[in-house]
């Protein structure tokens, strides 16, 4: 899988790179924010590989996605307190829960033990 004709790692490190040298040339970014910087990087390359590869994983990669916002935002100074930070990484979740509910599927029964019941439904009796 690529991105723009690259493979992700390439692309990442090519960013962290590109990162570093502009903090060494003047880009006011702390070692702690510019490894926010990449690892919010790395969670949208991997939403982007969920969506791609559709293996059912994107709700999970949307989780870290946020997750590493909010990281990123607490690390370039967003003052909020842990419970506020609680509260909406909470709020994202359910929000994931109720959008993936609608995206996943129960899979088919395969074998023969799923597919029988010892309950055996009661027909009509006694007509």
């Amino acid at each position: 899988m690529k991105i723009f004709g690259r493979e992700p790692a390439l692309l990442l490190g090519f960013a962290a790179a590109a990162l570093k040298l502009g903090a060494a040339f003047g880009l006011d970014v702390s070692a702690t924010q510019q490894t926010l910087i990449n690892m919010v990087l790395a969670a949208a390359v991997g939403v982007w590989l969920a969506v791609v590869a559709r293996d059912g994983a994107l709700g999970a990669a949307l989780m870290q996605l946020a997750q590493a916002g909010m990281a990123l935002f607490v690390g370039f100074g967003l003052d909020w307190s842990t419970e506020r930070q609680g509260m909406v990484m909470a709020a994202v979740a359910a929000f994931l829960a109720l959008w993936e509910r609608t995206q996943v599927t129960p899979p088919v029964a395969t074998t023969r033990l799923e597919q029988t019941s010892p309950v055996k439904a009661a027909g009509p009796s006694g007509v």
